[in-house]
């Protein structure tokens, strides 16, 4: 398998619910004018707290800085496996079990802090730029690595970042969140790019308009019969959307492209209090138990919290092998 090292560089932030006002007339464009801004990697998540946004330098230059919105002082490289030289655009991932052993464990292992980004089409991990040549060090082995230039990939090796490279930190055992799963099921989609238009009244509805009371960060502990979440990504030309079943009911159903059966998902929720970007093997704990089950999963991190989406079929099983995890390591 080769890896991938994207051409993008991505800020991550956080905008208040009580801001969205601010920012609604640049999210549009960027929601349905990317080539307005010329943002190639954009994505919107609504969770009970806040809404989170990744997204590239061209796309950071249009949301003006405000007390609304709170900035992940990192710069984010982007990272995609890709199977057999290329990725098949019109391919399902699997998730992010596919990967847990060969990229998500050895990072945690050395002390690199990851966030991901699992969409209809693959998953993307995001780094810390700075951390890239202790990730390229640490994976060099496994995979044949390459990074984005100016829409070529150019061949990377150990090498090439020998003098930026530090030894890792010694991982020290790493903290065993708490979990959630509330009871809303979910559904993975994608859109055409040529019909968005035909569902964009009914995206900003969902998005702007159909709030949830606001929740504070650190209300994560709560236990969660239903929760409010909604995805939205567009990166370098692909649509992909997350929302709860009962939204997709108030969407064209000839217009939401999702697998051919029709799969249905039950949430993960990670973490009591905001989770920080500094901490190492989140990710991993969720994602390693999950790969030795052979279990899918879709895994979208956000500006507080985590987020893992498994079949709906596998969720007894899932907290139950979690519990197991959680259990061993008290």
């Amino acid at each position: 398998m080769d890896l991938h090292i994207l051409e993008h560089r991505v800020r991550v932030l956080s905008l208040a619910r009580r801001g969205l006002w601010l920012y609604t007339h640049p999210l549009l464009k960027l929601l349905f004018l990317p080539q307005r801004c010329r943002c190639k990697f954009f994505s919107l998540t609504e969770t009970p707290e806040d809404y989170t946004v990744m997204l590239d330098e061209e796309g950071f230059k249009e949301l003006p800085p405000s007390e609304f919105m709170q900035v992940a002082d990192s710069t984010w490289l982007v990272l995609s496996v890709v199977s057999n030289g290329r990725e098949p655009p019109g391919c399902q991932a699997t998730g992010v079990t596919k990967i847990a052993r060969s990229v998500i464990a050895p990072l945690a292992e050395h002390h690199v802090s990851v966030l991901m980004l699992s969409t209809y089409q693959t998953d993307f991990i995001l780094v810390r730029e700075r951390d890239l040549p202790v990730v390229i060090h640490t994976l060099a082995g496994e995979f044949d690595i390459y990074r984005e230039e100016s829409g070529e990939c150019v061949p990377v090796t150990c090498d090439d970042v020998s003098n930026g490279f530090l030894k890792p930190k010694p991982a020290t055992s790493p903290t065993l969140h708490p979990v959630q799963s509330p009871q809303t099921r979910f559904c993975v989609l994608t859109v055409a790019p040529d019909t968005l238009p035909a569902i964009a009244t009914m995206l900003i509805d969902v998005l702007f308009y159909s709030h949830s009371p606001p929740r504070e960060a650190g209300a994560g502990s709560q236990d969660l019969d239903s929760i409010t979440f909604f995805s939205f990504s567009l990166i370098e030309g692909y649509i992909s959307i997350v929302m709860d079943a009962e939204t997709q009911k108030r969407f064209p159903s000839d217009l939401l492209l999702t697998s051919s059966t029709g799969e249905l998902w039950r949430m993960v929720r990670i973490g009591g209090q905001p989770l920080g970007f500094d901490e190492c093997g989140i990710v991993a704990q969720i994602a390693e138990p999950l790969a030795a089950a052979d279990i899918s999963a879709y895994y979208i991190s956000t500006f507080n919290f985590d987020h893992a989406l498994v079949p709906e079929e596998g969720i007894a099983e899932v907290i139950q092998l979690l519990q197991q995890r959680q259990d061993s390591g008290r």
